[in-house]
């Protein structure tokens, strides 16, 4: 706290104003200002499940189903006859709750024509777990 002594006259008004009382009143305000303030909490709420954990992870069982040069569909080594034969089997696979996985293998001289097919029956039918296998006799 300072305070000017000496330097007036004693006639003469002080022009400086007196800023250490509101420094001071500020200081408090601060003070309260801090103290008054709810600590603020940076937690992230988490809903984490309950009781047991889910069952141990089965493998899927794959299909292999084989497309001939002209055509001919095989499942798991075995030749189905027609189309209705091959849309029953997909059929029976979409309405299971754990599909099983198929691996379509086309021939390489197959026309596209036999793999849309049953691509798109598999797609009609609710088959999610459908992959292609054997690409690499594609690259030449």
């Amino acid at each position: 706290m300072a305070m000017n002594v000496g330097s007036q006259k004693d006639d003469e008004p002080m022009m400086e104003m007196n800023t250490t009382p509101l420094i001071d009143v500020m200081l408090v305000l601060l003070v309260m200002l801090i103290i008054t303030i709810p600590i603020q909490t940076h937690a992230v709420k988490l809903n984490m499940p309950q009781g047991r954990p889910p069952a141990a992870h089965k493998d899927p069982v794959v299909v292999t189903v084989d497309i001939d040069l002209y055509g001919g569909v095989y499942w798991n080594g075995e030749k189905l006859s027609d189309r209705a034969a091959v849309e029953a089997k997909l059929r029976n696979v979409a309405a299971e709750p754990d599909q099983d996985e198929i691996h379509l293998r086309p021939n390489k001289d197959a026309t596209y024509d036999h793999v849309a097919a049953v691509l798109a029956a598999a797609q009609r039918l609710g088959v999610t777990k459908i992959g292609l296998v054997g690409n690499e006799q594609f690259i030449e």
